[in-house]
């Protein structure tokens, strides 16, 4: 991006703030911080940040609520959403992105392993498509300029990496593309995800798109048919 991004950090731990804030800065990002959902979504929906990386635990309302309250807010409903989890919370990660994130990152965060994630996600949204923008794949129109799916003249919410899974995949409909190709192509090589990321998006998807869309090939990986 050519002007600074905007990250708004939203954690109710005061060191937390101080500390990632810093780094942050130091690293040429604008920063704003929150201490907790409600004060998180009301920043948001003021300043207009390009990312904003969400505690999950939190008093007054929790991150999964607020990615949620960002979600069904037009204005910033495309706003790229980070998690922060505790280690070990799976059932944190499959919530957060059932709300719509873009990514989580365990606790204890490492300012380089953070910046460099957020660094990898504002590439993939600031990086012109060179192909073709509207793609026809069966029954669906995806835009990929404006991130929308249309079917039966009904336009379908997806989150961002949903909606880049389902770009990838309609890329070539009956290729078999690997778990590693995905990661590789919607995440980047660069950012390390949990091991039910893939699993986590590709059932929301299909929830959303219909399950006979996607076929799962049992130790490859997935194929838009």
């Amino acid at each position: 991006m050519e002007e600074m991004a905007r990250i708004l950090l939203v954690d109710d731990e005061d060191d937390i703030l101080e500390f990632l804030g810093y780094n942050l800065r130091k690293a040429g990002f604008d920063v704003q911080t929150a201490r907790n959902g409600r004060e998180g979504h009301q920043v948001a929906c003021q300043w207009k940040p390009h990312l904003v990386i969400l505690d999950i635990m939190m008093p007054e309302v929790d991150g999964i609520e607020a990615c949620q309250l960002i979600r069904l807010t037009p204005e910033i409903a495309d706003t790229l959403v980070v998690f922060l989890t505790a280690r070990g919370e799976d059932y944190s990660q499959i919530a957060g992105f059932d709300a719509g994130a873009d990514d989580y990152i365990k606790k204890p965060v490492k300012p380089n392993v953070l910046i460099s994630r957020i660094k990898a996600l504002l590439r993939r949204v600031s990086t012109p498509e060179s192909s073709q923008e509207i793609i026809q794949a069966r029954d669906f129109i995806i835009d990929k300029e404006r991130y929308v799916v249309i079917k039966d003249s009904q336009q379908i919410a997806l989150s961002k990496k949903e909606f880049e899974l389902l770009v990838f995949l309609t890329s070539r409909p009956g290729k078999v593309f690997s778990r590693d190709d995905i990661f590789a192509n919607v995440w980047g090589s660069d950012v390390v995800v949990g091991d039910r990321t893939i699993d986590v998006h590709i059932r929301k998807l299909r929830e959303k798109i219909g399950v006979e869309n996607i076929k799962t090939y049992k130790g490859i990986g997935y194929s838009y048919v």
